[in-house]
């Protein structure tokens, strides 16, 4: 479905290093596309950015970025701009549910956690993907072409208890942000579209949560839904959120119970 559909064009990735926005890049990649990593893990970027240039030399960058900072973004944009000429395919895959990522122990309630974690969640969750789009936007003007990807989560539209700033976050990125983008981007050609995904095996944990289909999702299956979205079978999609949770959002009377788990483990 994507062979040549993606030849001479560039895609920036947050959260390169690792999980499936390392996945993207090697499927873009695959498919005759350069990729620009970005991610805060500077080492790890370094690895897997040699490690594919040796299958596809002169087609990768990376970048390290903290996305919480608005001049390494803007440094991350620039730097694909000089590699590559373009920046075809933004996709926000930086984040992470604050609770988990910031080892929050206890079973603390909402008011109880420190504001500080709340704020990191907002930050990497939210105005990352906010930055990103609008550094990008300027260059995807320029050249009158473009296509960003905001990802949200089926936690932005169940609630969770616990990781509320995380819930917020993609709530708010894939409703007011990516609609927004779209109705900025029409004229310029630029399309701005949102994932949210239920459970995902990036992680064991996530084959925990329970969804109609009775499994989580493959990681693939999410990257080739991007990779739709970005191609030219996609072209008439924008403003849009795209569920993908294996019909969990069906079963909201019977997994209630489980949204304290929502990247808990």
């Amino acid at each position: 479905m994507f062979q040549g559909e993606f030849n001479g064009k560039t895609l920036l990735a947050t959260g390169g290093a690792s999980g499936m926005g390392l996945l993207l890049c090697e499927e873009f990649l695959k498919y005759g596309g350069n990729a620009v990593l970005v991610d805060i893990n500077a080492d790890a970027l370094a690895l897997h950015v040699q490690r594919l240039n040796e299958r596809y030399a002169g087609k990768v960058i990376g970048v390290p970025c903290d996305v919480r900072d608005y001049k390494q973004v803007c440094n991350a944009c620039d730097e694909a701009v000089k590699a590559f000429n373009s920046i075809d395919v933004l996709v926000n895959l930086a984040g992470g549910a604050e609770i988990r990522m910031l080892g929050v122990a206890g079973d603390l309630e909402f008011c109880d956690v420190p504001i500080e974690v709340y704020d990191w969640g907002l930050d990497v969750n939210l105005r990352a993907q906010m930055y990103f789009d609008h550094a990008v936007f300027k260059q995807m003007r320029a050249q009158m072409s473009g296509v960003i990807v905001n990802i949200g989560s089926i936690a932005g539209m169940e609630g969770c208890p616990r990781n509320i700033a995380y819930s917020t976050s993609k709530s708010g990125a894939v409703g007011g942000l990516t609609m927004s983008v779209a109705l900025a981007g029409a004229k310029y050609n630029v399309r701005c579209v949102a994932l949210s995904p239920g459970p995902v095996l990036t992680r064991k944990a996530m084959s925990n949560m329970k969804t109609l289909l009775g499994r989580a999702g493959e990681p693939i299956e999410l990257v080739n839904m991007i990779l739709f979205l970005a191609s030219s079978h996609g072209a008439f999609i924008t403003g849009e959120n795209i569920l993908m949770d294996g019909g969990r959002i069906l079963m909201r009377d019977k997994v209630h119970g489980d949204n304290n788990k929502y990247g808990e483990k």
